[in-house]
């Protein structure tokens, strides 16, 4: 996609609203790599989803700096606010298990108009997700590549029949088709990944060209 025509589909789509577009600047400041954020349009077809599938538990597996985490979140406060049923305690579960993130992502996400709908948690999802006794309705995935085989089946196991798991960077740069890349850790992680779930008869899934790719599966 030309920047031109990037520009015109953002300024075509709703607004990622002001304390996201801050947030954004920040990590890019403020982090190594900041670009994987997910962004305006990422983060806008994130909060639809969500108000789309209705989840009243939503799993993230990678917060980095909290963008998408909001932005699921926004989601959430959006149906609350249609009407919801009482008691409904809807509420995002984000794992990131890069410690030295902490200090610049909670003060975002407790900081936030949407901070009841998150809980943030410090640690490896692929190991205290199961320990909370949650089933979940959706799941987003963005944590480490190499490992994402093992990811899908945590979050799989964890997920209602119907639930949703979005999984992100699954074309990787264009790295997946690309044999000057076969002997990289993330860029494999990410081929597994997709030819698992391509041959997993306990799901269907799309690939969604979105940004860096975005695998959207369902569980039957």
């Amino acid at each position: 996609m030309t920047e031109e025509l990037e520009q015109y589909v953002l300024s075509h789509s709703a607004p990622e609203g002001d304390y996201l577009y801050r947030l954004y600047r920040a990590t890019n400041i403020h982090t190594i790599h900041g670009r994987m954020a997910s962004g305006h349009l990422q983060g806008r077809m994130l909060k639809m989803l969500v108000e789309m599938i209705r989840p009243k538990n939503i799993l993230e597996v990678g917060t980095f700096s909290g963008y998408s985490a909001l932005c699921m979140a926004e989601g959430l406060a959006a149906i609350d606010e249609g009407g919801n049923e009482q008691g409904r305690k809807s509420k995002v579960w984000t794992f990131e298990i890069n410690d030295e993130m902490e200090d610049f992502t909670r003060p975002w996400l407790e900081g936030s108009p949407v901070a009841e709908y998150i809980e943030f948690r410090i640690g490896d999802a692929n190991v205290e997700a199961p320990k909370l006794g949650v089933e979940f309705d959706m799941a987003f995935v963005d944590g480490d590549k190499r490992t994402y085989v093992e990811t899908y089946e945590m979050v799989l196991s964890l997920l209602r029949p119907g639930g949703f798991i979005l999984a992100d960077n699954t074309l990787w740069d264009g790295h997946v088709t690309d044999p000057a890349y076969d002997h990289d850790h993330q860029t494999q992680g990410i081929r597994q990944f997709n030819d698992h779930v391509a041959q997993d008869n306990r799901v269907e899934q799309v690939i969604v060209p979105l940004r860096d790719g975005l695998t959207l599966i369902r569980k039957k």
